[in-house]
C-alpha cells in the first residue's frame, strides 16, 4: 500500500514531493508532442491489452485520490507533475507537457487560490492559479462537453468576454482570432459549434442554443458560425433568432470560414434533428423544465454562460428534491426524497459527480474534473479529525472512479472485458462506501485495496 499520508505531510509541508513520486513510479519513454524533455512516469500494468490513460498530478486530494484510485485498479497509466508548486517553478510549462500527451488523459482543477513558496521565502499566488486557461490554450481546447441527468452542455471555449465596444471589434484575416478586450479564437468556435450539430444529429435529441447574438459582439461571430454551418443541412429550426447572425456579420465570419479546412462541413448534408436559438438567460428556465421532464437535449453555450448553465444543472437538484419534501409534508406525508427522486427516474445529484471532457482541435480528449472543497478536507485528515467532532464527513473518492471509468473507455472504445471490471470496481466501491457511516479516507483505501483485484492480477 501506498504511504498516502506521508505524501499528504510532504505536500503540506512543501517536502520534496517530486523525489518521493520520482521514486514510486518508472520513467517512460512516452513524450508529449513537441516536448522531448517533459517528465512523464508510468505505472500500472502494461499489458498490452489496455490503452494507457495519462493522469495530472495536482493538489491536495485530486493528487491523494489519484494516486490511492490508480493503485487500487492497478490499470496502465502515465503521469505527469503538475501540482501547483511544480508547475509554478517551471513556469507553467508542465501545463503544456500534459495538454500535449499523445493518449486520452484526465485532469484535475482544485477551486480558489493556492499559495506557494517564491523561492525567496514568502508566498505568492501560484502562477496561472488552477491552470485551466493556460491548459486550454496550450492544448488547443475548442469545447466542453459536459452531461448531467437528460441534459448536456457544449461550451464553446475559450469564449469569455461579452464586447460591446465596436471601435475595437473586429477579425483577424490571419488567425481568426476575434478582437475586443480580449482574443477568442474563432476557429474553435466553429470546431464547437460543429461538434454541438454532430451531437444532436448522432443522438437525436434536442438542441438549444444559448448566446447573446444582440448583445455581444462575440455571441455574433460565434451565433453566425453556427448560422453558416445550419446552411444545406437537413436540421429544421424551431426558435430562430431574428436576424441571421451571418449575415449580419458575414464579412467577418468569412474571414474565419477561409482558415477552417476545405473539407470542414463535408458530410453535413445530411445531418439532421431539432435545433431552438434561445437567448443565453431564457436557457435557465428552460433547462429546469428539460429536467423536470426528463427530456433529453444538448445545450450549446459559451463558455462564460455554459459556465451558469452547469453551476445550475449542478445546484438545482437539492432545491427540487427540497421543495418536492415540503409539498409531501404539507400533503401530511414523510418520506425520503431521494429514495423518491431515484424511483421517479431522475439521475441527478448535487454535481459532485458531474464530469466533463474537454475536446482538443488535435489529439485526444481530457477528461475533466473540479474538487471544490479539496483542500479544506486535506487539512481535516492532516489535523488527524476528518470527522471535526462529529459534524463533517470524510473525503468521498468516488468520482475519482467515475472519472477514471469514462477516461478508459473512451481510450479503448468497445472493450467490453474492461467496462466489466470497472463496472465491478465501482460496485464495489459503493458497497464500502454506502454502508453506514463513511469511511475516513485511509480506511476506505485500506478497504477498496482488500477488495478489488487490480486489472489483470
Amino acid at each position: 500500500m501506498l504511504d498516502l499520508m506521508n505524501i499528504a505531510r510532504t505536500e503540506a509541508e512543501g517536502g520534496d514531493l517530486f523525489g518521493l513520486l520520482n521514486d514510486l513510479y518508472e520513467p517512460t519513454d512516452v513524450r508529449p508532442n513537441g516536448y522531448p524533455d517533459a517528465v512523464v512516469w508510468q505505472g500500472g500494468n502494461h499489458d498490452g491489452k489496455i490503452e494507457p490513460v495519462a493522469h495530472s498530478m495536482t493538489d491536495a486530494f485530486a493528487l491523494l485520490g489519484t494516486m490511492a484510485a490508480i493503485d487500487v485498479l492497478g490499470l496502465p497509466f502515465y503521469a505527469v507533475p503538475m501540482w501547483s508548486q511544480y508547475r509554478h517553478d517551471y513556469k507553467l510549462e508542465p501545463l503544456s507537457w500534459f495538454g500535449n500527451m499523445p493518449c486520452i488523459s484526465i485532469k484535475w482543477s482544485t477551486a480558489g487560490d493556492a499559495y506557494v513558496n517564491d523561492g525567496k521565502g514568502g508566498k505568492v499566488v501560484v502562477m496561472g492559479k488552477s491552470g485551466n486557461a493556460p491548459l486550454r490554450t496550450q492544448a488547443g481546447v475548442y469545447c466542453n462537453v459536459r452531461p448531467y441527468g437528460p441534459i448536456t452542455a457544449v461550451r464553446c471555449m475559450p469564449c469569455l468576454p461579452y464586447s460591446q465596444d465596436k471601435n475595437v471589434f473586429g477579425v483577424s484575416a490571419e488567425t481568426g482570432h476575434i478582437h475586443s478586450e480580449m482574443n477568442t479564437p474563432g476557429v474553435q468556435l466553429a470546431y464547437a459549434n460543429r461538434l454541438f450539430l454532430q451531437m444532436v444529429h448522432e443522438t437525436g435529441r434536442l438542441g438549444r442554443v444559448a448566446t447573446k447574438p444582440t448583445q455581444a459582439q462575440e455571441d455574433g461571430i460565434n451565433a453566425g458560425l453556427h448560422s453558416w454551418l445550419l446552411k444545406g443541412t437537413k436540421f429544421e429550426v424551431g426558435r430562430k433568432y431574428a436576424v441571421d447572425p451571418y449575415e449580419e456579420f458575414k464579412e467577418e465570419i468569412d474571414k474565419i470560414i477561409a482558415l477552417l479546412p476545405a473539407n470542414f462541413k463535408e458530410g453535413m448534408e445530411n445531418w439532421g434533428g431539432q435545433i431552438e436559438q434561445h437567448i443565453s438567460d431564457t436557457n435557465y428556465g428552460l433547462l429546469v423544465w428539460d429536467l423536470i421532464e426528463q427530456r433529453d437535449c444538448i445545450v450549446l453555450a459559451t463558455d462564460l454562460d455554459g459556465d451558469r448553465l452547469t453551476d445550475l444543472m449542478a445546484d438545482i437538484s437539492d432545491p427540487l428534491r427540497s421543495f418536492g419534501g415540503m409539498v409531501a409534508k404539507h400533503l401530511g406525508k414523510d418520506v425520503d426524497m431521494r429514495k423518491v427522486w431515484n424511483d421517479m427516474g431522475y439521475t441527478t445529484g448535487n454535481g459532485r459527480d458531474m464530469t466533463s471532457v474537454m475536446h482538443r482541435m488535435t489529439g485526444p480528449a481530457i477528461h475533466e474534473q473540479t474538487l471544490g472543497s479539496a483542500d479544506a478536507m486535506l487539512l481535516r485528515l492532516l489535523d488527524g479529525d476528518e470527522w471535526v467532532g462529529g459534524t463533517k464527513q470524510p473525503y468521498d473518492p468516488r468520482i475519482h472512479f467515475v472519472l477514471i471509468r469514462d477516461a478508459y473507455l473512451d481510450a479503448n472504445k468497445g472493450n467490453k472485458e474492461l467496462e466489466d471490471f470497472l463496472d465491478d470496481a465501482l460496485k464495489k466501491f459503493d458497497e464500502i462506501y454506502s454502508s453506514g457511516q463513511r469511511p475516513g479516507f485511509l480506511e476506505g483505501y485500506k478497504d477498496l485495496k482488500e477488495t478489488i483485484t487490480p486489472w489483470g492480477a
